[in-house]
């Protein structure tokens, strides 16, 4: 016989005379003459009761069904007479596979968030977990899908880089060499030629660079894959490895590019909304309630459009006193991306047009600025409760300029000689952005840390399991 997972079973649409389940006991109640189990096998939120009758031959066992113990039934679909199921099982034997004692921590009581993430190879049993990686799996599906649907290809891009696509400096660095006793050239610095690659290399903070590459000759690409910041940034919004799906697109322009991003966000909100409606309720129910209010929200509503001009001028006239002033030409925090979403526009917004100073070396100059506001095509998109949750921009496609752009970013233009010819051979207006795949979780489940929208979080300080 083969296994029936309780979704399955709990979405049939009649009885059956033989079943298999194969899961985990959730509570165990006994009385006197049989016992109530709950199985979760973790292909849905909900468990299902199996009834266990004293006469049964294994029932010497019950006892052995604790909380977490996995367990092994077989028995009859029957309609239920309990409250609140449609369906439970009548067990004609069962198994224990796997026993579980009383120090088994996810007993049923409530746990906190700081606890569970201690326990990471066991949380995903519990409800909250089970759920939020659910919903990332299928998320991590309507990804692909949306892009393969619009004729996209997936280019996997290297994860060991030698270019930092940010400009930022914050990198893992990546050797094999002895750290105790590295080789040392003549004049006392550290031999990376004999490194492993011959050279310095580090983790990569972004695909981009690489995804250019082929949207100039595949037209339309999207990278997919993790990321790495070795930024020392204790807060709920930032971790050093994460996912991030990158797009890029030859021949479209800034305002293509936030046409795509927000059809790709509202995509993805609408798949989860579809196939994951049972751990949005839950969620809504246990840790946002006004998730699915602000999710339908943002689906019903055309995002808002503005400058980054535009912004600094709202933000300073709100008469708030900001933690981190503004003023133009200084980069938007977390605080001012919030305001604007969910008090002034009370929606997602688009900020675009960013002062180039602040922005990466190879977004594309706007015409016609002065050089004391000269900004970059630059946009990213904000959500409430987030803040940003997409950046990107249209890319210089202008050798000339990208030079001028390396130039003030003090960039070797030796190091990035392959990204210039990208210039020099038949070169094309292009676009893309970059979306963190756990701030969309974040905004999708309404859990409020990155933390625990990722199986094992690595933070400062923190690299367990």
């Amino acid at each position: 016989m083969s296994r029936t997972l309780v979704k399955a079973a709990l979405a049939a649409t009649a009885p059956a005379d033989s079943i298999l389940l194969q899961g985990w006991v959730r509570t165990r109640r006994d009385a006197k003459a049989f016992s109530f189990l709950e199985i979760n096998d973790g292909s849905c939120l909900k468990g299902i009761q199996v009834i266990a009758d004293a006469g049964l031959p294994d029932y010497v066992h019950i006892q052995k069904a604790n909380t977490g113990a996995a367990i092994e039934v077989r028995g009859k679909l029957v309609p239920s007479q309990g409250q609140g199921q449609q369906w439970e099982v009548v067990a004609e034997s069962f198994k224990i596979l796997g026993e579980a004692d009383a120090t088994y921590p996810l007993q049923k009581k409530g746990h906190t968030l700081e606890f569970l993430r201690e326990i990471a190879h066991l949380r995903p049993r519990s409800n909250l977990f089970g759920a939020v990686f659910r919903v990332r799996s299928r998320l991590a599906f309507a990804v692909h899908q949306f892009f393969q649907d619009r004729h996209f290809h997936c280019v996997h891009t290297p994860i060991i880089t030698a270019s930092d696509a940010e400009g930022a400096g914050d990198m893992f660095r990546v050797t094999t060499l002895d750290l105790a006793h590295p080789p040392m050239t003549e004049d006392g610095a550290v031999d990376v030629t004999k490194d492993f690659f011959g050279k310095k290399t580090f983790l990569t903070v972004s695909g981009q660079l690489e995804g250019e590459i082929f949207a100039h000759a595949l037209s339309n690409i999207y990278t997919f894959g993790p990321t790495f910041r070795a930024e020392n940034s204790n807060t709920s919004r930032h971790a050093a490895e994460f996912w991030m799906i990158e797009p890029e697109v030859a021949f479209c322009d800034i305002h293509g590019n936030m046409d795509l991003a927000e059809e790709f966000v509202k995509y993805l909100i609408r798949d989860a909304r579809t196939h994951c409606a049972a751990d949005l309720e839950f969620f809504s129910k246990f840790v946002d309630k006004d998730l699915l209010t602000r999710l339908d929200f943002v689906l019903e509503r055309p995002f808002q459009r503005c400058s980054y001009t535009e912004a600094v001028a709202i933000l300073e006239k709100s008469g708030r006193t900001w933690e981190h002033p503004v003023s133009w030409g200084a980069n938007l925090q977390a605080e001012h991306e919030r305001y604007l979403t969910e008090e002034h526009f009370k929606c997602p917004v688009t900020v675009y047009n960013y002062p180039r100073a602040i922005k990466a070396f190879y977004m594309r100059k706007n015409d016609g600025e002065t050089p004391e506001r000269q900004t970059v095509a630059a946009m990213d998109l904000l959500v409430p409760g987030i803040g940003e949750i997409i950046g990107g921009s249209q890319r210089e496609e202008r050798l000339d300029v990208l030079r001028e752009g390396m130039a003030l970013h003090h960039l070797d233009e030796k190091a990035y000689s392959w990204y210039l010819d990208l210039r020099r051979y038949g070169s094309v207006p292009h676009a893309g952005f970059g979306l963190g795949f756990e701030r969309m979780l974040m905004f999708v489940t309404g859990v409020g840390n990155i933390r625990d929208v990722i199986p094992f979080a690595r933070t400062p300080g923190t690299a367990d399991f």
